[in-house]
């Protein structure tokens, strides 16, 4: 599948959290081949990562070593990356931890570690990269949700909180900068297939119930998320914002 190209988006200054694994690989490879000049985070190291994007597109990305729950390194790697790369116009919150819970066994110190990485994060890379968008005239957020808020799912309800507080969010934003012409829309995916969601959750009876409630046959892909986040990123959505994209299959219709 080859992504859309959108000549806008050559050397655009991009960051991406979470963006060497899962969805923000993908992400960064899709930014990359647009053109775009890429900072991401992550936790782990992404040198190898850095290094096979470099040999796949001819386009080296820059990783920044962060945990987003801090939000003092979050702040410091977020204005690296736009002394690097120049003021951060494209910013793309995709970094987030969806592990089980149970109600009634969560203490506030996990609630406090989820909304730090599930939503804190999203509301403090906002506020680092707007005035730069301010000075720019422009620039276009992308917040990553989900759709199990949607669901009336269970076993991850910090998680879940989080996800419905970024569509929130990701409106208020929309509202209060739109006049500085600073676009910002949420994506919610369904079940994306990406390694750690395989390693811990995917079963095949699992993943066979799921899709047969889909509208689409197909498993989601990480890749499946690019094309709309380009979109988003883009002068091509220039007059869309305070929007959230559901990319699921038709899970949620069905």
């Amino acid at each position: 599948m080859t992504d859309p190209v959108f000549p806008d988006l050559k050397h655009q200054s991009v960051f991406i959290t979470g963006g060497g694994s899962g969805i923000g690989a993908a992400l960064t490879e899709a930014f990359l081949r647009q053109g775009a000049k890429v900072a991401f985070c992550q936790r782990s190291d992404a040198t190898p990562f850095c290094d096979a994007m470099e040999k796949a597109t001819g386009n080296r990305p820059l990783f920044l070593p962060c945990d987003i729950a801090r939000t003092d390194q979050l702040q410091l790697t977020l204005s690296t990356a736009a002394k690097a790369n120049g003021p951060i116009t494209v910013l793309v919150n995709n970094a987030a931890n969806d592990r089980r819970h149970e109600t009634l066994a969560t203490d506030p110190a996990f609630w406090d570690w989820s909304m730090a990485v599930n939503l804190r994060s999203y509301f403090f890379a906002c506020q680092a990269v707007i005035p730069g968008m301010q000075a720019a005239g422009g620039g276009s957020i992308v917040n990553f949700s989900s759709i199990s808020f949607m669901m009336a799912d269970k076993g991850y309800a910090a998680y879940i909180a989080a996800n419905a507080g970024i569509v929130g969010l990701t409106r208020t934003l929309a509202r209060e900068f739109g006049p500085d012409r600073i676009r910002v829309n949420a994506i919610a995916p369904g079940w994306v297939l990406t390694e750690r969601q395989k390693e811990h959750w995917v079963t095949p009876e699992g993943l066979a119930a799921h899709l047969s409630r889909q509208c689409l046959p197909d498993p989601i892909q990480p890749g499946d998320m690019a094309g709309a986040v380009l979109f988003l990123a883009s002068n091509a959505s220039r007059v869309m914002t305070s929007q959230t994209l559901i990319l699921d299959g038709g899970y949620i219709s069905a």
